[in-house]
């Protein structure tokens, strides 16, 4: 690995997890949540409008609200993400419902990917991301150096 290549960043043993769900995966994310509630109550949590507020109310754990998902709290999670106040995601989203907010979905999940961060799409995934030995300890994470990627493009096309 070149070092200028990347760039480290650390995940601390208390995690900043974004919550959002898709209204008809509301529910299960709930659910999900209230099964692993002693878990996640060591954790700071975040999520969109509807979603934060329902986790909060059922599970009495304190989620920090942004905007509904159509009203841009998908772009919100995102930039948390790129600030390097959001950890790693839990999205339990529809993938056979059509959203009117798609692009900033693709946004969100397209984010995570750059920033090389978690993110779990369903409950499979989220119960392998919760019983991981890393939600205990720090985590080490490299990001792409994009500055690095750019510079290299530009002296390749000024030749």
């Amino acid at each position: 690995m070149i070092l200028d290549e990347y760039i480290p960043f650390t995940i601390g043993k208390q995690k900043r997890i974004a919550l959002i769900a898709h209204d008809s995966k509301k529910k299960d994310l709930s659910d999900w949540v209230e099964q692993h509630k002693d878990i996640l109550k060591n954790h700071f949590l975040c999520g969109t409008g509807t979603t934060a507020k329902l986790i909060s109310e059922k599970t009495n754990l304190p989620v920090r609200g942004y905007s509904s998902g159509p009203l841009g709290g998908d772009l919100q999670i995102g930039s948390r993400i790129v600030e390097g106040s959001v950890d790693f995601v839990i999205f339990f989203w529809d993938p056979l419902e059509s959203q009117p907010h798609d692009p900033d979905v693709k946004a969100l999940l397209r984010i995570a990917v750059v920033y090389n961060i978690p993110i779990a799409t369903n409950r499979a995934t989220a119960d392998f991301l919760l019983s991981s030995t890393f939600m205990e300890t720090e985590y080490e994470r490299i990001i792409a150096n994009y500055n690095t990627t750019i510079e290299k493009r530009i002296i390749e096309f000024l030749k």
